[in-house]
């Protein structure tokens, strides 16, 4: 379940090649996920790495996540903690 919600958020990924030829990369839907690299293959594992820890800090401060594509782990973090 958090697996599919990380590659649905990775699915909604943008990346841009900046003026240096290296690139960033942001996921809009999940703030604060942005990451940089040498290659745009370095910039989306950074990007992954940085989703996977803006997941957990969401989770751990109680943040409310994003729905991606009718995915909504908010119901199911909530039942978890009841």
């Amino acid at each position: 379940m958090i697996r599919d919600y990380i590659e649905l958020a990775l699915k909604k990924a943008t990346y841009e090649k900046l003026e240096d030829g290296s690139y960033s990369g942001e996921i809009v839907e999940c703030p604060g996920t942005i990451a940089f690299g040498e290659t745009k293959e370095e910039c989306q594992e950074e990007l992954e790495s940085a989703l996977e820890d803006w997941f957990l800090s969401a989770l751990h401060h109680g943040d409310t996540l994003p729905i991606l594509d009718g995915m909504d782990l908010n119901k199911r973090i909530e039942a978890i903690h009841e």
